[in-house]
Parts: structure tokens; sequence; C-alpha cells
């Protein structure tokens, strides 16, 4: 790719991320889904555990922020490019110089950026209405691994999106993949309380790593060395995304040509 190239797609990333995050502030249903419902989650967990010491309370607080970044990826990422076919815009981004996968990564980039508010929200709650003394242990740690995750969950995003314009049915179940990954990636218990037969299924998935990375690092468990175990999968699993949503993209395109679908179900 040429540096000219890659500058514009850059711009294009930036472009897009800017325009969402103003269009997405004005939904209810996202702010519900990134704020409000973690926060719900979060407020019922301390008081059935709260009393169990300022370590659970953080683990607490991390994990109901990462109940509001899947929403935002399952929702919010997983409609990025079926709501521009609703609005009658999707013809004329395909059209555009610019890829499709390229716009679409900056709209997904916004949507789980917006959606670490959640956490924000969390931690102020949990720290200033119920006065517990939290803080981040490896602070340094705990900044790499947000980053991984929102890069990771970004390209998770756009398999998402690409999948349920390919097949609508999946689609369909949208709504029953929130609480699994909640429950299979562990963000507000381990999942070593789960069947065993599970586990493979939470290793495939970057929210569970994610979660690894961001409990680990808040409560100073693990150095930068166990660490890098954590960030290998996410950054691992997020290469595999990518490639399997570029494919997914050109087939998507190809299908829609072919079926004169573009500007609809």
């Amino acid at each position: 790719m040429k540096p000219g190239m890659l500058k514009a797609y850059i711009r294009v990333i930036k472009l897009a991320f800017i325009f969402t995050i103003k269009q997405s502030m004005t939904d209810a249903f996202i702010l519900f889904a990134i704020f409000v419902q973690p926060l719900i989650i979060a407020i019922m967990a301390l008081f059935i555990l709260g009393e169990q010491g300022d370590e659970l309370v953080i683990f607490i607080v991390v994990g109901s922020g990462l109940t509001g970044l899947w929403d935002s990826v399952l929702f919010q990422s997983g409609n990025s490019i079926t709501r521009e076919r609703w609005t009658g815009t999707l013809e004329a981004l395909v059209g555009m110089p610019t890829p499709l996968g390229v716009i679409v990564f900056g709209k997904n980039l916004a949507f789980v950026t917006q959606a670490l508010g959640s956490m924000i929200v969390a931690y102020t709650f949990a720290s200033i209405i119920f006065g517990y003394p939290l803080s981040i242990e490896s602070p340094m740690l705990f900044i790499v691994s947000v980053a991984m995750t929102v890069l990771s969950l970004v390209c998770l995003g756009l398999v998402l999106a690409t999948l349920f314009v390919l097949n609508p049915d999946v689609q369909r179940w949208q709504n029953g993949l929130e609480f699994p990954v909640f429950i299979l990636a562990g963000f507000l218990f381990p999942i070593a309380i789960l069947p065993q037969w599970t586990t493979p299924l939470s290793y495939i998935l970057a929210p569970y790593w994610a979660a690894v990375a961001l409990h680990m690092s808040s409560s100073g468990k693990l150095g930068i060395f166990e660490m890098s175990l954590p960030w290998a999968m996410m950054a691992l699993l997020g290469v595999l995304y990518l490639f399997l949503a570029f494919w997914l993209f050109s087939k998507m395109l190809f299908k829609a040509r072919v079926d004169a679908t573009l500007s609809g179900q």
C-alpha cells in the first residue's frame, strides 16, 4: 500500500469516527446499552458482593464495563452495515473510492471507544456513591490492555457486521448472543466455575482475553511477562478476525452485485 493511500484511509477512518460519535450520542438505545445497563449490573453486583473486599469491587467495576463494550460490539458494530442499508446510504458508501471496510472500521472504532465510557461511569459510581477506595494497581499495563481490547473488538465487530448482512437468520439471534458471551468471557466471574466443555469456546473469544487482561492489570496480579499471553491472544484473534472480515466483505459485495440486493434484504 502506498503511503499516500494509507494517509487517505486514516483520514477516512478519522472522519467516520468523529461523525459516528456525534450521531450515536443522540441515540437513546446506545446510551442505555453502554451507560445505564452496565451501571445497573454494577449496582446489583456491588450490593451482593461489595462487602467481600476492594479487590472484588474493582473486578466488578471492570466486568460491568466490559458488558457495555460487548453490547456496543454486538448491537452497534454488528448493525453498522445493516443500518446504512436501512437509511439508503449503503449504495453511496460502496460506490466511493475508499473501500467499505475502511469506513466501517472507523464507525466500529467509534462505537467501541464510546463504550469505554461505561467503565468510567461504573468506576465513578462505585468510588463516589458507594465510597470504595478504588485504584488501578498497574496503570500502564491497564492502558495497554484497554488499547488491545479496543482493536481486537473492532476487528470482531467487522466480522459481525458482514455476517449479519450475509445471513439475516444469524442476526435474528443477535439478542440471544448478549448474555452467553457475558458468561463465556468471564466478565463478572471466572470461567473455572463453568463446565469444562465450555472452555474452548471462551478461548476463541477476544472478549475473554480482554477480560483476563483488564481484570489482572487492574488488580495487579500479573506482571508484564504474564500479561503477554492475553495480549498475544487478542492480537492473534484480531488478525484472524480481520482476515475473516476481509473475506466476508468481498463475498458480501459480490453477492450484493449479483443478486442486486445492495439496498434491501
